[in-house]
């Protein structure tokens, strides 16, 4: 891995090491300063943070013993037999791996912020009070194989090989430590994850901390870090951003302690205000909203948004559930463990109504990032045939939830016309997804009128353009028509591509192009009560890279029976002039309307968030002229915010 170069010597070149040798030293090479390189070629290393069995601290005067941190191979919180069951384990004694074998550590000198920074690590935000009777009598019981150190964190650590080594405990078998006994560790759960016997995980995931929220993340406990100000969601800018900061969000929302603190909008980029800008935490704030930042957000982009990925609990939620028959560990037949005549048996899933939602809680709940397909069928991957029987089935998910069985199904009493085998559900995943925004401020400034004569419609009344009327409408009449530009964009991390090949799309003579989509938006106007009293709706006619940011280069072009889609970084734009971009409002009274936009609405394509591909306006119509305002994208505002505006947080538009 290549680093920073260096001035000064180069000492080593063409270095070929076998990896018994104690030192780099020993290692085959040209000799020491004998080189033909270059510092742009200087080399760099990151070591892993668990170390190998047998290694020593080297411990001399010239070092200083408070200087070295901790390095262990490995650790656990290892229950006691009455909690074992219990799912996640959130108490029981520390153990580190030393040398090959599991020692205690002795707690005269343990403090909370060593346990703090345990629970942590295992995805537990908050460490909480327990009975030490019972671990007293039970170390009595125990033979005891103590570690020779204590330990000295801040509390702020995100992990242990962070905390400085404490002093050295002198091992007098079992008279080591006999002013105290094992270090105990208890850790609070977060709301999501309170611990449950294993034979289910039923409450489902609900994020109840109002002025945080992560999005776009492909794992439970990842996403883009975005914060309520003023009733609206913005993004936190990057600069400064560190794992404390990284931490203070993770525990906020009831993870642990930061596994990365993520940079350069590695997580996709958020729309509206950038509300955060140089944040210094101490690490003990209860919320990001306290720390301390800069509220000039100047120079601020949303290339620049900051995000996180946290530690989670060990929930063992990949034990329940597996993909079986797939080319690659990410595609496959979804198969469920599940309870069969009193005992636990492998089963499929039945593919009524299987969707992207559904698809997108199994490679969830498999830590395999979002889904890119959900499959009815799955004749061509061939799973065990004693798995072949139906044990789910009625299956339907929000989206929300962290395991399939927490979504609505059937239950005991499967339900499944097809049956299992070949029909059964199937997913495949994908670690990275697109996300369109639509840009609300281009439809309010680009909205107006037309009437237009029948006779200059007939294309469009053959894609279904205008409302029922027009059927029977003379052909002299005049439709009056809602018009306006849409403008959307691609925030996530890949490319938004149709799901169908290109053998399979249509070709519309009348406009002279391919639809490669059967429905990409829809466009309707709603009375204030939400009923639908106009519609339009827009096949993606062609879904091309109108323009791009800096630096992006086009990749999708429609001309010429071209590959379509958007290129992350880019937008494709529908001209308020283009055939069908409209809603048909000629039968409509004068009066306040909700003038409603849904990008991909049968989830037909899979995006890593959904919310924001719903925009709805305020509209007031005096039967000549319309007014367009209030334009607000799903899950930009605060829920107080969003009253006037029903449905507009859960995205619940479509046919499911």
């Amino acid at each position: 891995m290549s680093s920073l170069s260096a001035p000064g010597r180069i000492w080593l070149d063409n270095v070929h090491c076998r990896g018994g040798e104690k030192s780099l030293a020993q290692c085959e090479s040209n000799g020491f300063g004998v080189s033909d390189c270059k510092h742009s070629e200087d080399v760099g290393v990151v070591c892993n943070q668990k170390r190998i069995p047998g290694f020593k601290f080297i411990r001399n005067q010239a070092n200083g013993e408070m200087g070295l941190t901790v390095q262990v191979e490995d650790m656990r919180i290892r229950a006691t037999y009455s909690q074992r069951k219990r799912i996640p384990i959130t108490e029981g004694f520390l153990e580190v791996k030393d040398g090959g074998k599991w020692r205690q550590i002795c707690n005269e000198e343990w403090t909370e912020m060593n346990s703090r920074v345990i629970c942590g690590m295992y995805g537990f935000p908050g460490v909480k009070r327990f009975n030490t009777r019972p671990y007293k009598l039970l170390a009595k019981r125990r033979k005891k194989n103590y570690w020779g150190f204590s330990v000295n964190c801040t509390g702020n650590e995100a992990n242990l090989a962070d905390c400085k080594l404490g002093r050295e405990i002198e091992l007098k078998g079992n008279s080591t430590c006999g002013q105290g006994m094992p270090v105990v560790v208890s850790c609070v759960p977060g709301r999501a994850f309170a611990p449950s016997v294993s034979t289910g995980f039923r409450k489902a995931y609900r994020v109840e901390q109002p002025l945080v929220r992560l999005r776009g993340g492909a794992m439970i406990g990842e996403g883009r870090v975005e914060v309520l100000k003023n009733g609206e969601w913005g993004t936190v800018c990057d600069d400064n951003w560190n794992i404390r900061a990284a931490t203070v969000v993770c525990r906020e929302l009831g993870f642990g302690s930061a596994k990365e603190a993520l940079t350069g909008a590695r997580l996709g980029q958020g729309i509206g205000l950038v509300h955060m800008n140089e944040v210094e935490c101490s690490g003990f704030e209860k919320s990001l909203t306290e720390c301390y930042f800069n509220r000039d957000a100047l120079g601020c982009s949303h290339e620049e948004d900051a995000a996180v990925r946290c530690n989670v609990p060990a929930m063992g939620f990949h034990t329940r559930l597996r993909l079986s028959g797939g080319r690659n560990p990410y595609e496959g037949r979804v198969e469920v463990l599940a309870e069969k005549n009193g005992t636990l048996a492998w089963g499929t899933v039945c593919s009524d109504n299987w969707g992207t939602m559904e698809a997108m809680v199994v490679c969830r709940q498999l830590g395999l990032g979002f889904a890119s397909h959900a499959f009815q069928e799955t004749w061509y991957w061939g799973g065990e045939s004693s798995a072949d029987t139906v044990v789910m089935s009625g299956v339907r998910c929000s989206g929300t939830e962290l395991t399939l069985d927490q979504c609505l199904h059937h239950g005991k009493h499967i339900q499944c016309a097809k049956g299992g085998g070949r029909f059964s559900a199937g997913v495949s995943c994908t670690q990275t997804a697109p996300d369109l925004v639509l840009n609300a401020q281009v439809v309010e400034q680009t909205t107006y009128l037309e009437d237009r004569p029948m006779y200059a419609l007939q294309c469009a009344q053959e894609e279904n353009c205008l409302s029922s009327s027009a059927d029977k409408a003379d052909p002299t009449s005049y439709r009056r028509l809602l018009r306006f530009s849409s403008q959307i964009h691609n925030n996530g991390q890949s490319d938004f591509r149709p799901r169908a090949a290109h053998h399979s799309w249509i070709w519309h003579e009348c406009h002279r192009h391919y639809h490669s989509m059967e429905v990409f938006t829809h466009y309707d106007l709603l009375s204030l009560n939400g009923t639908k009293v106009a519609e339009g709706h827009k096949a993606s006619f062609c879904l091309e890279d109108s323009n791009c940011d800096e630096g992006i280069q086009k990749r999708y072009e429609c001309a010429n029976f071209g590959a379509q889609g958007i290129t992350v970084g880019c937008w494709d734009t529908y001209r308020h002039d283009i055939d069908c971009q409209w809603i048909d409002i000629t039968d409509i009274k004068p009066g306040d309307y909700i003038f409603q936009v849904v990008i991909n609405p049968n989830y037909e394509v899979a995006e890593s968030d959904y919310t924001n591909n719903v925009m709805k306006c305020r509209s007031r119509y005096d039967g000549q002229r319309i007014w367009m305002y209030n334009c607000r994208i799903g899950g930009s505002r605060s829920s107080e915010t969003e009253d006037m505006f029903p449905g507009l947080l859960t995205n619940q538009l479509s046919h499911r």
